[in-house]
């Protein structure tokens, strides 16, 4: 058994396809099948179950691929740790955002932490909290930008700066004449909310259930400008993160932005890695700088 086949079992796991897997090894089909076959002699078990058109990965194999993705990433954690330790803040990080931050918090940031970092590349990766997750334990990221609670003992999590919520209202709603409101007076209020799987949805739930309002049945949207969108056509209101709400970002004529009175409903956004990461006393320079970023684009009464 060596490092190059468990790398080939990954990649077939991941992809389910032989051909693409070889291609994604860079290596022909019939060597990757042929070490895939000295893999299942050595370990006594069928990995893969090879059917006509796709790859299964059995219930013993998918505890092999999961101990060879841990051996794997330990490996390129060290190859990494070895070169940091020349240079700290050059080479490549994989870093994960979610959609309901990514396009808001960004483009503020980026050429700020490149005139830091000018020796890092960053290469940034958009999905769903649940995905980035999955991939930071798998060490497909190096890192993510997440909204806590996370509960994973294995994972550091670095709080980065709260970012509060404002309501969005049409214009002829009774609560956008207001300068303020408390929780309380969301007690009546049906709001339009993400889809599953978006934490911007769970937050509002949150919201929800403390202030005592409801989600608005029939109606789920796909993306935050969606939900802007639909506020804008006077379907409803609903809760937006002040990022998204910062210049350059236009707001439709229609919509109306009021400000939560103390306690202020928000999110905190933290800075998440693998406790074991060969990285961690960069990622801690990189939060503290991300931080220092991000919180001087909220308003001041939220910094």
């Amino acid at each position: 058994m060596n490092l190059r086949d468990l790398r080939y079992l990954v990649a077939l796991a991941d992809l389910r396809h032989f051909g693409k897997a070889a291609d994604a090894c860079f290596v022909s089909q019939p060597t990757l099948s042929t070490q895939i076959r000295k893999l299942e002699e050595e370990l006594g078990v069928t990995l893969v179950e090879r059917a006509p058109r796709k790859v299964m990965v059995t219930a013993a194999g998918q505890d092999v691929v999961a101990r060879a993705r841990r051996i794997v990433a330990d490996v390129e954690q060290m190859k990494e740790s070895a070169r940091r330790s020349q240079d700290p803040e050059s080479g490549t990080l994989r870093l994960g955002v979610f959609p309901t931050l990514g396009p808001y918090l960004l483009p503020h940031v980026l050429p700020q932490l490149q005139v830091r970092f000018p020796k890092l590349e960053l290469l940034l990766v958009e999905e769903k909290s649940d995905v980035l997750l999955a991939r930071l334990r798998e060490g497909k990221l190096d890192a993510a930008l997440l909204a806590l609670p996370v509960h994973d003992d294995q994972l550091h999590a670095e709080l980065l700066f709260d970012e509060p919520f404002l309501l969005a209202a049409p214009a002829q709603h009774p609560l956008a004449s207001k300068t303020s409101i408390t929780m309380d007076q969301l007690a009546d209020e049906t709001l339009l909310l993400l889809e599953d799987g978006h934490c911007l949805r769970d937050q509002a739930l949150d919201v929800c259930r403390l202030s005592g309002a409801n989600e608005k049945n029939g109606f789920r949207a796909t993306s935050l400008e969606t939900l802007r969108q639909m506020v804008a056509a006077g379907v409803g209101v609903t809760l937006l993160p002040a990022l998204s709400v910062h210049a350059p970002v236009v707001q439709p004529a229609n919509i109306r932005l009021v400000k939560f009175k103390e306690p202020v409903p928000s999110r905190q956004i933290a800075l998440v890695w693998r406790r074991s990461s060969a990285l961690d006393g960069f990622l801690h320079s990189l939060g503290e700088t991300l931080g220092t970023l991000a919180r001087a684009q909220l308003p001041e009464n939220s910094r």
